[in-house]
């Protein structure tokens, strides 16, 4: 209080040489003036109040501590922070807000204030120049506004009827009965749909092995430290760099073909070639169609065919859970015998809730980033008030929002009846209470192809074959990019037809 007396203290005049009246007056006067500043004061610094730290050793900060796994330190610092808390790594600062609560503006903010270009500048490499976190705001969402008509519902029905081919195909090698590694057997057959859907038919029929083995060069070339270091020299890079540029000149013949035949498919590249900038009437240049379609794949493969295989997991353990999905899908033959189309697909809810349940547990992306270009405050659902400042990375992570027990109950327990009617934990504490795709301005824009692409496969599966889990419960493998399933997944399948079961 030194300061504050030596600054704000004035000489009263001698009461003796004033009205008493003067005198109370001027004690009151004084007395509100010196409330005000203290006010001010004290509001000043409820205004500044910065997040907590998580404590690092000096120079590298957080890289050890971050890298080991951050959801593990998230659930460490959680209950000894809170649910905004901020730790240095390297250079950075990142901010972590986790809960529906506190991460509203991290949602809904306008680019202008929460951006994804410079944390996301990592995967310029992999996709190419010129397109996603290459190009300015206005040119990115021209090209989200591509990948958005390319999902809308007339193309997904035309995308269904690929799927459900690639199903049928697939499966029919299996035979009669046998055992197989289900998360590598899930992970083929999405890679053939999503080649098919998206890549095109070229690629599907003629070019598959040899764009198969180029992505699977691209995605190894995104390790853990090219988060930090991009353009790193080594292995894995070169061999990311050389692959992007064997895919660039395949994709190039192909859409040459394409425009000088005139013949039309479809498939996400034809809406590519097809579509055009608002602002200048240009159509897509080649690099940046095969940019685009680079991460399309990318960001509907690995989801896909993850949750594709908990999905399965957790049925088959939780018989439970399992047994309403077959009177569904029994009940839907009833009416469609065994045609799968877009339609017929949208009504099952139970199998929709399973998949989604499986996506609340496990997404694959732990972690959603923004960079912060103002001082912008947060509220917790405790009460506390914090300044996070302009140039902070912000974080989020639906890996642990979507645990969190006051939202959801028995948070680590699948129920797929959590988002029935009447109980909808996931609208618990508003619009972002469930976040394994995202939400706001940058929610996940392939989200209904994805679940049309499990929901295929799961009916396809159920209707057609009797499965049981031999392995253990598939474990998560934290240590990949993409959170997915460690290990093996060995599952013995026996032919049946579920129509002619009572």
């Amino acid at each position: 209080m030194g300061l504050l007396t030596s600054s704000f203290s004035f000489q009263l005049p001698a009461l003796g040489s004033v009205s008493p009246v003067y005198g109370v007056g001027l004690l009151i006067l004084s007395t509100l003036l010196l409330a005000k500043v203290l006010s001010s004061l004290f509001f000043r610094s409820s205004r500044n109040k910065l997040p907590p730290k998580v404590w690092t050793f000096p120079l590298i900060g957080g890289v050890r501590k971050f890298m080991k796994g951050p959801i593990k330190m998230i659930r460490e610092e959680y209950p000894r922070l809170g649910s905004v808390f901020t730790m240095k790594v390297l250079n950075r600062n990142i901010t972590f807000l986790l809960g529906p609560e506190e991460s509203v503006h991290f949602f809904k903010a306008p680019e202008s204030e929460m951006s994804q270009q410079e944390v996301y500048q990592y995967n310029v490499p992999t996709f190419g120049p010129g397109v996603v976190f290459d190009v300015d705001y206005s040119v990115r969402m021209e090209q989200f506004r591509f990948f958005s008509e390319s999902l809308r519902v007339s193309s997904l029905k035309g995308y269904v009827e690929h799927m459900v081919l690639e199903a049928k195909s697939f499966f029919s090698k299996w035979g009669d009965e046998g055992v197989v590694d289900l998360k590598s057997e899930l992970e083929h057959l999405i890679i053939l749909t999503a080649s098919r859907c998206l890549l095109g038919r070229e690629v599907r029929d003629q070019l598959f092995k040899n764009v198969s083995d180029l992505f699977h060069d691209l995605d190894n070339g995104m390790q853990p430290i090219s988060v930090l270091f991009p353009y790193l020299p080594i292995p894995a890079h070169k061999r990311r760099d050389e692959a992007r540029k064997q895919l660039a000149d395949i994709f190039a013949k192909i859409i040459k073909n394409r425009r000088d035949s005139g013949k039309r498919e479809t498939d996400m590249l034809q809406a590519f070639i097809d579509s055009k900038y608002r602002a200048s009437g240009r159509y897509l240049e080649d690099h940046e169609i095969t940019g685009l379609l680079i991460a399309a794949l990318f960001a509907g493969q690995h989801t896909s065919s993850i949750t594709s295989v908990w999905t399965g997991a957790y049925l088959m353990k939780n018989k439970q859970f399992l047994e309403p999905v077959l009177n569904e899908q029994r009940e839907v033959m009833s009416r469609h015998g065994d045609k799968l189309d877009y339609d017929i697909l949208g009504e099952m809810d139970v199998l929709y809730r399973a998949i989604k349940e499986a996506l609340r547990l496990h997404p694959p992306l732990i972690l959603l980033l923004r960079y912060s270009h103002k001082d912008f405050m947060v509220k917790t659902r405790e009460g506390n008030e914090y300044r996070v400042p302009k140039g902070h990375v912000v974080a989020t992570s639906p890996a642990f929002a979507n645990r969190l027990p006051h939202i959801y109950r028995d948070p680590d327990t699948y129920d797929p009846d959590r988002f029935t009617p009447g109980r909808e934990e996931d609208k618990a504490a508003g619009a972002f209470s469930y976040v394994s795709f995202g939400g706001g301005r940058h929610g996940c824009l392939g989200e209904p192809f994805a679940y049309m692409q499990i929901k295929t496969i799961w009916s396809h599966l159920f209707q057609n074959y009797e499965l049981e889990l031999l392995s253990p419960f598939p474990e998560i493998d934290w240590d990949a990019m993409v959170v997915g399933v460690k290990g093996k997944v060995m599952v013995r399948y026996k032919k049946r037809s579920l129509k002619t079961e009572q």
